[in-house]
């Protein structure tokens, strides 16, 4: 259909009274037809928008990926969704959402008829919404680094007091500070997670039980991490579920000798449409302490359920063979990973 064929009126009535911007091209891609509405929009005549006319209301920067989305799809003869600002007749460029579908008569491609939606207000809340993402990243980065900086002057002095401390409470000053380490590791990947603000919980619990693997005993712990699905978790969450790991853990080790491995096992349950669920299993195949290791006290149980609080995780156990740690997340903060 060349770009001076008439179009029934019929149709020309129709688009008129459609209270959306419509527009119809011919086979070659050049405009024959705009509506009334668009007209309004643009506040230019029909003779102006016609053939490529048109296309000097769109912005600069759009030009490139609109006319290669447009010519992809007349070459495939297919439908079309694209996003592009237009300037409006005050001057101001306008984001609009068109979706086209191919026109056949008599079995031959006639080009396309399309209608525009102004979406601007909803570009201007996503971006604001990125830059308040951005601005929240910002904020828990700089929050981390000057945790990170406390906790190294506690682990010090930790260790000052410990090595001055009668030798009988030697042990409990280094399990404090065994801990505070932990829980600098767990502020450590929660700041290198990719999205901090919104943190993938497999992968966080990965690289946090890797990390804690060679934070102490080196080698001689193993985590696996079973079941099916993940979630995305807020930075509270993934916080109160790191030092609940690394409260396990750290329990493990101190109730067996230090050439005996801890076996750490943790299973998430993350079906859609039903709060998220985690059990962890820790022990190993010499549960008792040897003879002659320091008296630590056994405040896991207590930390865990403090842990759990904070964060409004529902707790129950312990995390050792006889009596598993379950928990389930808030379903307020937890998102599906798709």
């Amino acid at each position: 259909m060349a770009a001076d064929t008439p179009l029934s009126d019929a149709f020309r009535h129709f688009s008129d009274l459609v209270p959306v911007m419509m527009c119809r091209s011919d086979a070659e891609g050049r405009a024959i037809h705009h509506n009334e509405a668009w007209l309004r929009f643009t506040g230019r005549t029909p003779a102006e928008e016609r053939g490529e006319g048109w296309l000097r209301g769109l912005h600069p920067d759009d030009v490139a990926a609109f006319t290669r989305i447009v010519e992809d799809a007349r070459l495939a003869r297919k439908p079309f969704t694209v996003e592009f600002r237009l300037r409006r007749h005050d001057g101001a460029y306008r984001w609009l959402l068109d979706t086209a579908k191919p026109v056949y008569e008599g079995g031959a491609f006639q080009g396309f008829i399309g209608a525009s939606f102004d979406i601007t207000d909803r570009k201007l809340a996503e971006d604001q919404s990125e830059r308040a993402l951005v601005e929240k990243e910002a904020l828990l980065a700089e929050v981390y680094h000057r945790v990170r900086n406390n906790l190294q002057v506690m682990v010090s002095l930790i260790g000052l007091y410990g090595r001055a401390a009668p030798a009988p409470c030697r042990g409990s000053f280094e399990a404090l500070g065994q801990r505070v380490r932990a829980i600098a590791l767990v502020q450590q990947h929660l700041h290198e997670a990719p999205h901090i603000a919104s943190i993938d919980l497999r992968d966080y619990l990965h690289r946090l039980t890797s990390g804690l693997g060679q934070l102490r005993r080196a080698g001689r712990i193993s985590v696996t991490i079973d079941g099916s699905g993940t979630s995305l978790v807020e930075p509270r969450t993934a916080n109160a579920l790191g030092m609940i790991v690394a409260e396990v853990v750290s329990e493990c080790l101190d109730t067996t000798a230090e050439s005996v491995a801890c076996a750490i096992g943790i299973t998430i349950d993350a079906a859609a449409g039903a709060p998220v669920r985690l059990s962890v299993v820790s022990g190993s195949d010499a549960e008792a302490a040897p003879s002659g290791k320091a008296e630590v006290p056994n405040l896991g149980p207590r930390l865990i359920a403090a842990y759990a609080a904070q964060a409004e995780i529902a707790a129950r156990g312990i995390g050792t063979r006889a009596e598993p740690l379950h928990l389930q997340l808030p379903e307020v903060l937890v998102h599906p990973v798709e």
